[in-house]
């Protein structure tokens, strides 16, 4: 088989949900594509699927690394072709799920991406000027020496500005933007919905992880000695937990701020997912029929 069926939409729309019914309708195995469920002991704040979740369908690249370690878009896409090879060579349907853009077409795209090792010290120097308020003027520099890559990064996305400088010091990242269409035929599959209701389900859920123990399994990443500066912790909803754990901030003000910036969060996820990309097939996910998704798979697999 060379078919692939991709699920994506933003986070808290039921991609996971739709995931693990059309996998055991379609004898599937699911490939992770969100970038903060490949980390170990980050279960309630990445939403990761539960334990039963995960004994329903064989589950790829969930719990693949530890916090403190690099992980590159670059390993991430080929760990994921290995393991979409993997599950057709065995004669099953990959379902690629997750809301990281990056990550989702990266794989569907082919990107070539800059095997570039990281420079640790170069970088941390960066991250330190970031920190101290320097985030537009790191941006600013790229722009002045790959104009082409700075106008396709987020300002606001200061990993990928800090990357690409660090890519530049070996070669231009601009030169690197290149594709090659991967050896499958892709099915995808967006879940959308009304902004205020997913507004509404997503801030449930921060209450729900706050219930579940959130904060502890936020006090015991720091005890483990993982650091807020880390790319994995400093992400939402770890940061703000960790803001209070420190004592800067009150709970109820780390539940807003992580509230308000998941609602950011999704904005900047349909900017990688765009409504009127005739690529993908768009299904309201309040309204979701399981049976027409369930159609148009069979129709897609039967050619």
């Amino acid at each position: 088989m060379n078919r692939l069926v991709a699920i994506v939409g933003p986070t808290g729309v039921g991609k996971t949900w739709l995931s693990l019914k059309l996998a055991q309708r379609f004898n599937g195995e699911i490939v992770n594509a969100d970038s903060r469920q490949v980390y170990l002991q980050m279960d309630i704040g990445t939403a990761k699927p539960t334990k039963e979740e995960l004994a329903l369908v064989p589950h790829h690249l969930i719990d693949i690394i530890n916090p403190d370690e690099d992980f590159s878009l670059a390993q991430y896409q080929k760990l994921a072709y290995d393991a979409i090879n993997s599950v057709q060579s065995r004669g099953k349907l990959p379902f690629l799920v997750g809301g990281t853009g990056q990550y989702v077409w990266a794989v569907l795209e082919g990107w070539v991406i800059p095997q570039v090792p990281p420079d640790s010290e170069f970088r941390h120097s960066l991250e330190q000027r970031a920190e101290a308020g320097e985030a537009a003027e790191l941006y600013a520099e790229l722009r002045d020496i790959d104009q082409a890559a700075a106008g396709k990064i987020d300002p606001r996305n200061v990993r990928r500005v800090i990357r690409a400088l660090e890519v530049n010091r070996q070669k231009p990242f601009s030169q690197t933007a290149r594709k090659v269409p991967p050896p499958f035929e892709p099915l995808i599959i967006g879940l959308t919905l009304e902004r205020k209701e997913l507004y509404r389900r997503v801030d449930a859920r921060v209450d729900e992880m706050i219930a579940r123990g959130f904060v502890e399994e936020v006090r015991r990443l720091l005890d483990m000695g993982y650091s807020l500066s880390l790319p994995a912790i400093s992400s939402i909803g770890y940061r703000e937990i960790g803001q209070y754990l420190m004592g800067k901030i009150t709970l109820e003000e780390a539940i807003f701020k992580i509230k308000t910036g998941t609602h950011r969060f999704i904005r900047h996820q349909y900017a990688w997912f765009r409504l009127e990309d005739k690529r993908m097939r768009w299904w309201e996910a309040g309204e979701t029929k399981e049976e027409e998704v369930e159609t148009t798979i069979k129709e897609i697999l039967s050619g």
